[in-house]
Order: structure tokens, then C-alpha cells, then sequence
């Protein structure tokens, strides 16, 4: 990844803040985005090839300001992680039609804008990498989140579409597709859970864990180090991709 410019969203935290730092171990330039300024330091201060400007990913015109200020920082863009996300559990006999826009808007509206933003650059150079974080709710249903599964679907649609349609750019589009990832958002998961059932944290986690053959939850790294292999010439081939990651699960 040596001089590579790499961008990710929703690097503050989590996934995305783990793959900031190993692309720029890994020799990258790296430019975080995110909704918050204070989690955005906090990353970039980890190192010193990592910088960051605040940005909300459901706001084109904010995406393509932040890109323009991230190749003026660190030039063109090579590879992009769309990997800004939001998850919300409701019955679907609960839900409204501003539930639904709300995971649309910010799981798919936040990748198509942040894909868009990232292609002039890779069509110029004839090579670039995209690689959205989607769930294995792109690959399954779940009980609860409705507007999650449809939602993460839709990323997966679009990355296979796309994966197509540039076929022959030397761009590749892909998506990985983890299990439950011991992060933040899983924090509130499990919160979530305890607050809905009554079950404690302990049990929650327990029932979580339980759809991966392995008995675990996903870890940071794991996600992180598959975005990097996609990044390589060793896949170089593949394309339009969900990876799971998922012990199994699917």
C-alpha cells in the first residue's frame, strides 16, 4: 500500500478507526471521515499518516467538499472503505416510513454517495479499489431490523452492479459482509436487547454469539485485515464480492 491513498468512512470508532490504522502501517496515506471531530483526532493522532475531516455521508455535496480536501491533502484517491454505517432495531409493524428512510439514507444513500465521489479519480489511473462494510444482513434476514436487512441488501445490490459496470476499468467493487463485530455499535445492541427483554447483558451477548459455528464475535482486525487483501494483486480477480466473515454462519 505504499503511497496509496486510502479513504474511510466513519473512521472515527470501531471497524473503520482499525482499518485506518493498518492501511497506514501498512505504508498508506490514510483520510478519515466522520460525523465527529473529537473520535476523528483521536484516530488520526495514532498516527502520523492519518488525517481526517468531518464529513456526513448522507450529504452529497458534503462527500465530493471532503474528497476535494482529502486530495489536497494526500492526493488522489486509491481505494475507498464505505464504511460508515447505522443500525436500528423496531417490529416492523412498529416501524414508519422515516425508519426506513433513515437506514436507506445513511447505509446505501452513504455509500452510493461516497463511491461516487471516489470513481473519477480511479477511472483516471486506471486502477482503484471499493470495498463497502456491509453485514451479513446483506446475505440474510433478521427478526427486528427490517429496514437494517433491507438496507444492507441494497449495498450489496449496488457493489455487484458496479462491479460489473466497471469490469474493464481496472477498478474492483466489493463488500464484506462480517458477522457481529465486538465494537461500540454492538455495545448498543446488546443494551438494546436488555432494555426490550429484560435478558442480562451476559445473556444477550450469549444469544448473539450463538449463530457463529465458532462461538465467538467478529474482531476489529479480522475485518480489517480482509479489506487489505482486497487491496492486493492477489485479488486482483475478484470483483462484485460479498465476503462473509462470519465463523461460518453463512
Amino acid at each position: 500500500m505504499e503511497g496509496r491513498h486510502v479513504i474511510v468512512t466513519g473512521g472515527g470508532s470501531g471497524v473503520g478507526a482499525e482499518m485506518a490504522e493498518t492501511f497506514a502501517h501498512a505504508g498508506a496515506k490514510v483520510t478519515i471521515l466522520g460525523r465527529r471531530e473529537a473520535p476523528l483526532r483521536e484516530v488520526a493522532g495514532r498516527h502520523r499518516f492519518i488525517g481526517w475531516i468531518t464529513c456526513d455521508v448522507t450529504d452529497g455535496a458534503a462527500v465530493r467538499a471532503a474528497f476535494r480536501d482529502a486530495r489536497g491533502l494526500n492526493g488522489a484517491v486509491d481505494v475507498v472503505v464505505a464504511n460508515a454505517g447505522a443500525a436500528d432495531s423496531k417490529p416492523f409493524e412498529a416501524m414508519t416510513g422515516e425508519d426506513l428512510d433513515a437506514m436507506l439514507r445513511v447505509n446505501v444513500l452513504g455509500v452510493f454517495n461516497t463511491f461516487q465521489a471516489a470513481l473519477p479519480d480511479m477511472k483516471a489511473a486506471g486502477w482503484g479499489r471499493m470495498i463497502a462494510v456491509a453485514s451479513t444482513a446483506s446475505l440474510k434476514g433478521y427478526p427486528y431490523v427490517a429496514g437494517y436487512v433491507a438496507a444492507k441488501h441494497g449495498v450489496l445490490g449496488l457493489v455487484r452492479a458496479l462491479a460489473v459496470e466497471l469490469g474493464r476499468t481496472g477498478v474492483t467493487v466489493n463488500a464484506l459482509c462480517p458477522g457481529f463485530i465486538e465494537t461500540p455499535l454492538l455495545d448498543r445492541s446488546i443494551a438494546n436487547i436488555v432494555d426490550k427483554t429484560g435478558m442480562t447483558a451476559e445473556k444477550a451477548a450469549k444469544s448473539l454469539r450463538a449463530g457463529n459455528p465458532q462461538g465467538r464475535f467478529i474482531q476489529t482486525d479480522e475485518v480489517a485485515g480482509a479489506a487489505l487483501w482486497l487491496c492486493s494483486d492477489a485479488a486482483r480477480s475478484v470483483n462484485g464480492h460479498g465476503l462473509s466473515l462470519t465463523g461460518g454462519e453463512i
